[in-house]
């Protein structure tokens, strides 16, 4: 039988002051638990060769091309993430930024969307601190949907009802294996159309609308 350890399970133990975990091939770690166990400095000692599971979900996966971008916030991350995608598989267009300087989040999100406009990639990622401005630049632009999630169910739900291209993760807000099983959430679940396409026609009849409208057209 699987066991699942969850974050608040980690929690628990290390406030009891435990400092190893110890598992098996049975044993099943969330992301979020393995982020505690992380930052808590515990360890995780395996009771045989065989590799300790994550928690995931297999979806169909059509994404070829990813492109990913960050402000100086999300850089260490944006460079974790890349690597994690071209592991996988994944042919990956890193739009920047290129170092931690500060810079200005609206430039490398509005690369991302453009990139995903001139259909040089499926899917884009952009890591700023929370994920929120990110998101709020990217979908000033027709057509584009951006999505900023914070756990699995709300990627799962920016794809399947939502039919976001671009994920806008905080990259100071999640941890490292959070982030990783958001992506692969996002990435791999297809758009599930019907009456979620009866309202995304609606938003794009909104941004018809205002188009004409600044163009004093009726």
């Amino acid at each position: 039988m699987k066991k699942l350890i969850t974050e608040n399970e980690i929690i628990r133990l290390s406030k009891q002051g435990i400092k190893e975990i110890v598992v098996d091939s049975n044993t099943i770690l969330t992301p979020s638990a393995l982020d505690r166990i992380r930052t808590s400095k515990m360890k995780i000692v395996q009771k045989s060769n065989t590799s300790t599971s994550q928690a995931n979900t297999e979806y169909s996966n059509n994404v070829k091309t990813v492109a990913i971008g960050s402000d100086h916030t999300g850089y260490e991350m944006k460079q974790i993430i890349i690597s994690y995608l071209k592991e996988k598989g994944y042919q990956v267009i890193d739009v920047g930024t290129n170092s931690k300087d500060s810079c200005d989040y609206p430039d490398f999100a509005l690369d991302i969307a453009k990139k995903r406009l001139n259909g040089e990639c499926e899917r884009g990622i952009m890591l700023d601190a929370t994920g929120i401005p990110s998101a709020i630049v990217i979908n000033k632009i027709p057509t584009i949907r951006a999505a900023t999630c914070y756990n699995e169910f709300s990627a799962k739900s920016a794809r399947e009802h939502n039919n976001a291209c671009v994920l806008c993760v905080g990259a100071k807000s999640l941890g490292e294996e959070t982030i990783k099983s958001i992506v692969d959430v996002f990435l791999n679940t297809e758009f599930a159309g019907g009456r979620h396409q009866r309202r995304l026609d609606k938003i794009t009849a909104i941004e018809q609308n205002l188009f004409n409208s600044k163009n004093g057209n009726k």
